[in-house]
């Protein structure tokens, strides 16, 4: 099991995050490609962070939607998203090149990932693109209950799937993550985050919010790191994929 991380999402002047803190403890970086977050300087910076720690380094690419933190939908015709998907895998790769590494693992960002989950259309244009890009890199979904679905389709474009699951985020009785419009959508305290790690990492389950067991097979686990935990979680986590 896998630590992963989105990181890189400062822009300008503006810092969020608490990203040299917590790449130390990661296996796995999500690097924002600049639409929905990030810059040239802010990406560099995170990549020289990234292999400073020998840190798996993977594209973060959301929708252009710098005020909204790409937590917006935005419609899109196939080809402009798929375009848009690709210019940020090249921006990151380019900037990866020049530092003497590769990115090796695409993870969709906010809006666009929750998008991929529930519309097969926009998972196929992903897949598409990745498919064009480089079929070599994973691509990173969500470890729901309809996982042969989502192999099949990553299947018929030669892409390998990686499924991941969320420590610091309130599942639903289906399985899927309580939306962030939620009140109380995510976890909040250091206690409830470590039981969920422990569960997942253990058990391979979770615990809905209406208190159901749920299967969760995982390959990676998540941690934001704009959390006021970001660190202490980092932390807690390692020392627990450590004792397994």
């Amino acid at each position: 099991m896998k630590l992963n991380c989105d990181m890189g999402e400062s822009f300008g002047l503006w810092k969020l995050g608490e990203d040299e803190a917590v790449m130390p403890y990661l296996d796995m970086a999500n690097i924002a490609c600049g639409m929905h977050a990030s810059d040239p300087m802010v990406m560099k910076k995170t990549i020289e962070l990234a292999n400073q720690y020998g840190v798996t380094i993977g594209a973060h690419p959301g929708y252009p939607d710098l005020q909204g933190f790409g937590r917006r939908t935005i419609q899109m015709t196939a080809a402009e998203l798929e375009s848009y998907f690709v210019y940020q895998l090249g921006a990151l790769d380019g900037l990866c090149r020049s530092e003497s590494t590769r990115v090796q693992y695409v993870k969709p960002h906010g809006a666009l990932y929750n998008t991929m989950m529930k519309d097969d259309a926009v998972m196929c244009s992903l897949l598409k693109a990745l498919s064009r890009f480089n079929p070599q890199l994973p691509l990173v979904v969500m470890a729901v209950p309809e996982r042969e679905h989502y192999l099949e389709l990553a299947s018929g474009y030669g892409v390998e799937l990686l499924f991941e699951a969320f420590v610091d985020r309130v599942y639903a009785d289906d399985g899927r993550l309580t939306p962030r419009t939620m009140q109380g959508s995510s976890h909040t305290s250091i206690e409830t985050i470590t039981s969920q790690a422990i569960q997942l990492i253990e058990n391979q389950s979770v615990t809905s919010i209406s208190g159901k067991t749920l299967p969760v097979i995982a390959d990676t686990l998540c941690i934001h790191g704009d959390g006021a935990l970001a660190r202490q979680i980092a932390t807690v986590i390692r020392s627990q994929l450590e004792c397994v």
